[in-house]
C-alpha cells in the first residue's frame, strides 16, 4: 500500500478525528501483505495508530487503520456495547472485538453491519442501518438515521481534512508529519 493511498483513504484517522478507516489493497501473496503491514505499523505506531489486515482473499487485503484509544472509548458507549454484546463480542477488550470482527468477516460474504462501530460511526446510525436500511435521513460517509446536522458537519470536516492532507502530501510532507499523535 502506498503512502498516497493511506493518506487519501485515512486522513481523518491520521488527524485524530476518526476512530478508523477501511480500504482494500492488492498483494501478490499473504507474506507480502504481512511484511507491508509490519512496515506501516513501524511507521505509524508512535502516532497511536495501528494497521491490521481484517481479511485476505483473492490477493486483496481489507486493511483497517485505527486508533486503539479511540476504539476503546467508542466501545464504552452503551448503545455500541449492547449491539456488540448481542452479536457475541467481548466488549471489555477492543482487541478481542477486532478478533471477533475478523471471524465475522470470514463467515459473511458482505460486511457485518456492526463494522461501522469500528470506524467511529455514531452508534444510533449503525443501529438504524441494521434495523431499517432504507429509512435513512441522509447519506454521506455513512447512512444517517440520527442527527443529520451533526453528521453533515462531520462529513464536511472529514472532506476538508482529506483535501488538506492530500494537498500537503502533494507538496512533499511525509505521512509521519501528517499523522498526529493524539
Amino acid at each position: 500500500m502506498s503512502e498516497e493511498l493511506v493518506i487519501r483513504q485515512c486522513s481523518p484517522t491520521l488527524a485524530g478525528m476518526k476512530t478508523g478507516n477501511l480500504f482494500t489493497c492488492t498483494y501478490a501473496n499473504a507474506k507480502e501483505m504481512q511484511n507491508n503491514v509490519r512496515y506501516w505499523n513501524k511507521r505509524l505506531s508512535g502516532k497511536g495508530l495501528r494497521v491490521i489486515p481484517l481479511r485476505f482473499k483473492n490477493n486483496r487485503a481489507l486493511i483497517y487503520i485505527y486508533r486503539p484509544v479511540r476504539l476503546l472509548y467508542d466501545l464504552k458507549n452503551d448503545t455500541a456495547r449492547k449491539l456488540l454484546d448481542e452479536r457475541g463480542y467481548c466488549t471489555e477488550e477492543p482487541q478481542k472485538c477486532i478478533v471477533q470482527l475478523v471471524k465475522r468477516l470470514a463467515e459473511c460474504e458482505e460486511f457485518p453491519h456492526e463494522i461501522g462501530l469500528f470506524l467511529g460511526y455514531p452508534p444510533e446510525d449503525v443501529c438504524g442501518f441494521i434495523e431499517n436500511k432504507d429509512g435513512c435521513k441522509c447519506i454521506g460517509c455513512w447512512k444517517v438515521y440520527g442527527d443529520v446536522e451533526a453528521s453533515k458537519k462531520m462529513f464536511a470536516k472529514y472532506k476538508k481534512c482529506t483535501d488538506v492532507y492530500c494537498s500537503q502530501y502533494a507538496k512533499g510532507r511525509p505521512i509521519e508529519r501528517l499523522a498526529l499523535a493524539v
